[in-house]
């Protein structure tokens, strides 16, 4: 039997097209060492396709797998899950429901505190003004965006003005959130129904006082600790609530879920990341690495549960 085609979805609309396209190389690379056909579908910004030549009823013939790696808008909020499921074929990571709910940090806070999962206070605002009910420093984010764009630090009341009309630039709904002082704390899960918690790893901003973009991305913006510099137990409480808040958001495949750790060591979600960066030096897979899954076996499992998943749904009754 010849090993399942894998087709990598990269680029994208959204303002993370760049990490996409460096996401996506590593995972074809990583697909073609694991002995799977892996080809990379390149979506440029304005949302053209370059697929391969196939009739235009099939969209993805030819392939038994989708991999979209895709972050942000118009990729992992749930859109193109929409469409792959429209087509019938599997793919890997959240549905549209958990992608489009992990994508609205206002509606993902709203779920995780119904379902009794701590998570960062905050006031969802839709209009350039408000108060501010949590002092300073202050954080102000778009709802519905990732890897830093648009957020600020806000230390006193002259900056937020011109923070909150730069998350108004990237959406139209904001969160104003309390700077949590603590340690920002990372843990990577993997599954469908019975999904795995990674060690959790500590995120150390080398050129910034908070996880900026360029701590994210720059060559040595920041130091992941692992395991964590934490106590034991909030460890075990990261490993928990990182499973509790996977199940509550309905996600399967993987994601990447943030938390604070306050200095008393309560333990805070921060948000839940369906399609984390892909890399071998992203944080998701290297806190599986530490946990014993390396990068190639972990694209090896997240292709297996794509599949299970998909049979899993072919069996329902629609």
């Amino acid at each position: 039997m010849s090993p399942p085609r894998v087709a990598v979805l990269a680029g994208g609309r959204s303002s993370e097209h760049d990490i996409s396209v460096a996401s996506a190389a590593a995972v074809v690379h990583g697909l073609r060492e694991a002995g799977y056909d892996a080809v990379c579908v390149p979506i440029a910004r304005n949302g053209r396709w370059d697929l391969p030549p196939a009739p235009p009823e099939a969209l993805f013939a030819g392939f038994d797998v989708v991999f979209p790696v895709l972050h942000g808008p118009f990729g992992e909020d749930g859109t193109v899950q929409g469409l792959l499921e429209l087509a019938d074929v599997a793919y890997v990571g959240a549905g549209v429901t958990a992608s489009a709910l992990a994508m609205d940090k206002d509606l993902f806070k709203a779920v995780m505190r119904d379902q009794g999962i701590p998570v960062a206070p905050s006031l969802t605002l839709r209009a350039s003004s408000g108060e501010n009910p949590f002092g300073y420093p202050v954080v102000v984010k778009p709802a519905r965006l990732g890897s830093s764009y648009g957020i600020s630090i806000v230390r006193s009341p002259e900056e937020l003005g011109p923070a909150l009309e730069l998350a108004f630039a990237h959406d139209d709904k904001v969160l104003l959130e309390e700077y949590v002082r603590g340690v920002e704390i990372e843990c990577s899960v993997l599954g469908n129904e019975e999904p795995v918690a990674s060690v959790p790893g500590e995120i150390v901003p080398l050129r910034s006082d908070w996880y900026d973009f360029a701590s994210k991305y720059e060559e040595g913006g920041m130091e992941l600790v692992v395991p964590a510099r934490i106590a034991p137990e909030h460890a075990a409480r990261v490993r928990e609530l990182a499973v509790g808040a996977f199940l509550a958001a309905d996600c399967e495949g993987m994601a990447r879920v943030d938390f604070f750790v306050r200095d008393g060591g309560e333990v805070l979600v921060s948000e839940l990341n369906t399609i984390p960066g892909f890399t071998e030096t992203s944080v998701y897979a290297k806190l599986f690495e530490a946990s014993g899954i390396p990068y190639v076996e972990l694209l090896r499992r997240l292709v297996r549960l794509a599949l299970e998943r998909h049979r899993r749904r072919r069996a329902l009754r629609f």
